[in-house]
């Protein structure tokens, strides 16, 4: 099912395509310009449609647009795509399987079935007749990236090496994907954007919210609240308040003062109060309209997920996900792009630069390593935990007070707290 806090609306559909019309590369030739504009444009959906999305949901959302593409220019099989998607419809198998010690009854179906394909038809037999070379591919660590046995890398498209792939190793259907899509429109399509609050805010007006769709050990306050001090919007200028029981009218006297003055107003955990989000969706709906809106006026709100959450809302906010990335390099590059990494005086602000520097890397390196070993469940540790931003936080100002405050490196100190106090304790 499709999570119901992915809503896309026409309007906020032809408004991409008009910033891209106007900020794609200009071009006297029509083709070039062509190309120019649909570059732009693909990437900007991918871009905007991406920082609203959940981090599972990101690389299916990828592929999707790379085969709709490929379907635009008449490069993709219908019944191939399906194939690669099913598997195929599974009868009685009247071929044995040739290699019962190693190939799974279901992958050698799969294999048979593909011989509904013109350019896979013969495949079955040359497994039959070829079992031990196809054995390596099995048996190898990384196959979505090794040669297939003659002929068969040479004669099939990438789209039916992908089929191949899932009918023998579906485990590694997901770097399969990957290059796939690599290979088609970029890699810059597999490297989802990294969490952009300013970004964000550069895309909002006045009477349009901004949503952070929440998950398990994601806190955007800490973030906002910086931002809002970098904006000027701190203080007195930020109010905030948790919606539960009896919150909702208290909540809508903040925002009608908030839109004269151009403050900014933070309705936290919105899927605590269904009851009230009705009333939420009549105030931006006639309230908060550009005629009666201060220019700096923004409406925040944080919700989990939630079935109740008002459509229209959805579909004219801008949706933020602040999950942890996939991905090592992603997950770093997050690291140094949060609060307080990302302020250059915080960065540069420990007495020993250099030791803080290496250490810090050594801090985030691990931070990383931690929460992608989340994959594997509670495998590894006590009990599943949602290792999250706070917990590197502390770590690291942890580190620079200790670097400030001691002539030499207080290693043992250092593990203790990192080790034993803020990851180990949990």
């Amino acid at each position: 099912s499709i999570d119901p806090m992915y809503q896309y609306s026409l309007v906020w559909f032809i408004n991409l395509y008009i910033v891209s019309i106007e900020e794609s590369d200009k071009s006297n030739d029509l083709d070039e310009r062509i190309e120019n504009l649909n570059n732009h444009f693909t990437y900007s959906i991918y871009r905007n449609v991406c920082r609203s999305l959940f981090e599972k949901d990101k690389l299916l959302f990828s592929l999707i647009l790379c085969i709709g593409i490929l379907k635009g220019k008449d490069k993709v099989d219908d019944s191939e795509w399906r194939f690669l998607l099913t598997g195929g419809v599974a009868l009685d198998n009247p071929v044995p399987n040739p290699a019962e010690e190693w190939l799974q009854d279901k992958a050698w179906g799969e294999l048979v079935r593909c011989q509904e394909f013109s350019a896979l038809k013969e495949l079955y037999k040359h497994v039959i007749e070829n079992a031990d070379k196809w054995k390596e591919v099995y048996d190898n660590p990384a196959p979505h990236s090794m040669d297939l046995p003659d002929p068969w890398h040479l004669s099939l498209s990438p789209m039916q090496k992908l089929i191949v792939l899932r009918c023998l190793r579906p485990d590694k259907i997901v770097p399969g994907v990957q290059d796939f899509i690599v290979e088609h429109i970029g890699r810059s399509y597999i490297e989802p954007p990294t969490f952009d609050l300013a970004g964000s805010f550069s895309d909002s007006n006045p009477c349009s919210p901004l949503i952070f769709v929440l998950s398990p050990g994601a806190d955007p306050m800490s973030a906002l609240m910086k931002f809002a001090d970098d904006e000027s919007m701190g203080g007195d200028k930020l109010e905030t308040i948790s919606l539960g029981q009896g919150q909702g009218p208290i909540a809508a006297k903040m925002i009608n003062k908030a839109i004269q003055r151009g403050t900014w107003v933070v309705l936290q955990n919105c899927h605590l109060a269904e009851s009230w989000l009705p009333s939420l969706e009549k105030i931006t709906e006639e309230t908060i309209v550009p005629e009666r809106t201060h220019k700096s006026f923004r409406l925040w709100l944080t919700s989990y997920p939630s079935p109740k959450f008002p459509v229209t809302i959805l579909q004219n906010g801008v949706k933020m996900t602040n999950e942890p990335p996939k991905g090592l390099r992603a997950n770093l590059l997050r690291s140094y792009l949060n609060d307080p990494l990302s302020d250059p005086a915080y960065f540069s602000g420990c007495t020993d630069g250099m030791a803080f520097h290496k250490l810090l890397f050594s801090l985030c390196f691990f931070h990383a390593i931690v929460q992608e070993r989340r994959k594997f469940g509670p495998l590894g540790w006590n009990i599943p935990y949602e290792f999250n931003e706070s917990d590197l936080r502390i770590s690291v100002k942890q580190l620079q007070m200790f670097l400030n405050e001691y002539e030499e490196t207080p290693y043992k100190a250092l593990r203790y707290l990192t080790g034993e106090c803020n990851y180990g304790a949990e």
